[in-house]
């Protein structure tokens, strides 16, 4: 069917297990604070060696969306999942974390070729799912080059992991810090 994949994927061990150790490190890096807010752009095309948006495989957005709630679930923060182009890179992410944010909710509901297969997953996944079309993530996770860039907070700051590719994605990572202001007589903490 038009671009989604009907195939298993065998690496599915060895992906959730690459996106645990990204996770992780990112975690230790990040520093983040309960309620903060982790996006995740995920392309499963890329995962399995496919050009971006070509080879949708729900099987993979899976894998990693409950690889990943389930780290943001232990470290009390929320996930939030870009979706594809498609969708005009919208997020999935529980509602009471839009509430919280104050985020102006949207009406749309991810599908495999509009939103991609990680944002499904979530839409699914979530207790209660609710989409928006921007926020300011305090730190991310980029599979596949999705460009989340957008949706981090001003100052982003590379994060180098070990893992650097997720089946066969690229994987970049980031946190965010406070702008510096002031001159030479200011104090940063």
């Amino acid at each position: 069917m038009n671009g989604i994949s009907e195939e298993k994927f065998g690496q599915i061990e060895e992906i959730k297990e690459q996106t645990r150790a990204v996770f992780t490190e990112l975690m230790e890096a990040a520093n983040l604070e309960e309620g903060d807010i982790l996006v995740v752009g995920c392309s499963s095309s890329e995962v399995a060696n496919h050009k971006i948006g070509s080879w949708s495989s729900e099987e993979i957005g899976q894998a990693i969306f409950e690889t990943l709630y389930q780290g943001c679930k232990e470290k009390g923060i929320y996930l939030a999942a870009q979706c594809c182009e498609h969708l005009n890179r919208a997020l999935i992410l529980e509602k009471k974390a839009a509430k919280e944010y104050r985020l102006p909710m949207v009406n749309v509901m991810p599908q495999l070729k509009a939103g991609g297969s990680f944002s499904v997953a979530a839409w699914r996944g979530f207790e209660c799912p609710a989409a928006v079309e921007e926020l300011k993530a305090q730190a991310g996770i980029d599979i596949g080059d999705t460009l989340i860039g957008m949706h981090l907070q001003p100052v982003a700051v590379p994060v180098r992991t070990k893992v650097g590719n997720i089946g066969n994605a690229h994987v970049v990572c980031a946190r965010t810090r406070l702008k510096y202001i002031g001159g030479e007589r200011a104090v940063y903490q």
